[in-house]
């Protein structure tokens, strides 16, 4: 890593009163926690898109049980 960085880094963790590997344990946590979040909710949103909307075939039970008294 460059000296500015790492600089900037320490003195970052200076302010915080953390060390420097505490600071970046607790950035590298908080980046993966957000990239798993962001995971589902994308995941949820296409389970929703997958779910068949109303009128289109979700009720085939009610239907069929329809038809056989209809008989």
């Amino acid at each position: 890593m460059p000296d500015d960085l790492l600089d900037r880094l320490d003195a970052q963790a200076r302010a915080n009163r953390e060390t420097r590997s505490g600071f970046l344990r607790r950035l590298a946590e908080r980046e993966l926690e957000g990239t798993l979040a962001a995971e589902r909710d994308e995941v949820e949103a296409l389970l929703a898109k997958a779910l068949v909307p109303e009128g289109l075939g979700g009720d085939a039970a009610r239907l069929i049980r329809e038809d056989r008294e209809s008989h």
